[in-house]
């Protein structure tokens, strides 16, 4: 799955073909991974993959509970976050890129077609990414953000039956209903007459899955041709520089002590690129299956970071809703 404004990998294209909504949600990251699982190249190899892919995703769940307490405590404002988390976390993107693969970071600067195909992917993607993501939580919190981002998964399921002309099998249409009833319980605690959370908290956690669908398909061809690192960094400068010209983030300068700047530099080194880099090493090692699986442990962390260090409280009916939707993306992923 594509994370708060992260490309995936290459082999989407192909699995949209193939028209299956696993390969658009996490087979994409898993392909190398199962061939070596196939031949027995398993033992410590795995438990290094598990490691690294349940390391990722537990990053990528505090860091939504890091930026609740950068917006709550810190009055940080969530396109002024966007900017910055883009403007820096791009150049770690760009350095990965040239230590990996440096004659495809060469190539694709010096490919005008490309370069224009990577801004749109900045404006269609990366940008609507990122301020949706923190638009949901400074509207609810890492937690519920989280958790509505996962149903991106229902949108995906979607295009790939439009696209390959075919109706919803039986564990897609299963999925369908465990997240229409667990977005209920999540919006409404189990009353249809009250919305528990704020319209607006709703309408950009839907937003955040309707942009986190779109990172999954738009950048495809991009992927395969110039490597993920590239089209990333190069996504993110572009869409950082849009975003602070139209928002001009200077004019909106939070007052940060020392213990927020810290969380902001946690937030851009091991929330945005560490979390990315652990887990899609970690899913290419073990596989696309169990990386859907560790995936999971995301909107885990992000709810027992929110009880633990913010006081959130949910309801029954939302745990229940948090359930449904996780056990829908393991029915349709």
């Amino acid at each position: 799955m594509a994370r708060h404004g992260m490309i995936p990998s290459e082999q989407v294209d192909k699995d949209i073909r193939q028209g299956g909504v696993r390969a658009v949600a996490r087979r994409a990251l898993g392909r190398a991974a199962s061939a070596r699982a196939r031949t027995g190249e398993k033992g410590s190899g795995l438990g290094r993959g598990i490691a690294l892919a349940l390391l990722g995703a537990t990053l990528w769940g505090v860091n939504g509970t890091l930026s609740k307490v950068l917006m709550g405590r810190y009055g940080v404002e969530p396109l002024w976050f966007a900017c910055v988390r883009e403007l820096t976390a791009c150049w770690l993107f760009l350095g990965m890129g040239y230590a990996t693969s440096p004659n495809r970071l060469r190539g694709v600067l010096h490919d005008g077609r490309s370069l224009l195909s990577i801004a749109g992917i900045a404006i269609g993607s990366i940008l609507f990414s990122q301020v949706a993501y923190l638009e949901a939580i400074d509207w609810t919190n890492s937690a519920t953000a989280t958790i509505l981002q996962s149903l991106c998964t229902v949108i995906v399921m979607a295009y790939v039956c439009v696209v390959n002309r075919r109706g919803p099998r039986r564990r897609e249409v299963a999925g369908l209903v465990l997240a229409i009833a667990g977005t209920y319980l999540v919006a409404t605690g189990g009353n249809p007459a009250a919305l528990a959370l704020p319209p607006q908290g709703l309408a950009w956690g839907l937003g955040c899955a309707l942009a986190a669908a779109i990172l999954a398909i738009q950048p495809i061809k991009m992927i395969a041709r110039w490597g993920n690192f590239a089209v990333n960094g190069l996504a993110f400068l572009m869409s950082g520089l849009v975003l602070s010209a139209v928002y001009q983030p200077w004019n909106h300068m939070p007052v940060l002590d020392a213990f927020g700047v810290l969380l902001l530099a946690a937030s851009v080194v091991f929330g945005t690129f560490g979390a990315y880099a652990l887990y899609l090493q970690g899913v290419k090692e073990v596989g696309s299956v169990r990386g859907a699986m560790l995936g999971t442990m995301e909107p885990v962390m992000a709810t027992v970071t929110s009880v633990a260090f913010l006081g959130a409280h949910f309801s029954p009916m939302d745990l229940l809703g948090f359930a449904m939707i996780i056990v829908m993306v393991f029915l349709t992923a």
